[in-house]
């Protein structure tokens, strides 16, 4: 069973080996980087089994109509996959970000997996975005949204990842 936590100062390089294991790539990791760098990280979790880290999570700050922060990456060590980790991560970060006083979460994924925690592509299809499509993804963390529609930009770290 895995524990979650709050990312502590000296975890940097675990969370960078899990996202580049989960992802079979340096990239993702680069850009939790970037933007605990820049400061748009607000949520950031780990998870830890058997006292290893085997799951990150981000929610990094957006610029929107209203207080919104955009969920990714999430990344599971691949050994780990498929057991419940990441969905812990999301439900843990989005709890936090609803407690926080945040209006939305935005997400580019599968709607089949994030369709899951509540987040649906036509609430999504009313905002202007370079990642506008079925993918992009909005679940109100506090009903109702105080904008129904306007333009919306992850932060600028997001530009650097294909």
């Amino acid at each position: 069973m895995s524990r979650i936590r709050p990312e502590r100062p000296g975890d940097e390089a675990a969370i960078a080996s899990v996202i580049e294991r989960a992802f079979g790539r340096p990239d993702e990791a680069r850009l939790v980087e970037r933007l605990r760098a820049d400061g748009d990280s607000v949520v950031s979790l780990v998870a830890e089994a058997e006292g290893e880290l085997a799951g990150h999570v981000l929610l990094s700050r957006m610029s929107a109509p209203f207080r919104a922060l955009g969920l990714g990456p999430v990344s599971v060590a691949p050994e780990r996959q498929r057991s419940g980790v990441g969905a812990a991560l999301i439900g843990d970060a989005l709890a936090l970000a609803r407690s926080g006083g945040w209006d939305a979460a935005f997400v580019l994924g599968d709607p089949a997996y994030y369709g899951r925690f509540g987040f649906r592509a036509d609430l999504a299809a009313c905002f202007a975005s370079p990642y506008a499509g079925p993918y992009l993804m909005l679940l109100p963390l506090a009903p109702p949204l105080p904008a129904a529609g306007g333009r919306i930009d992850y932060p600028p770290a997001f530009a650097g990842l294909e």
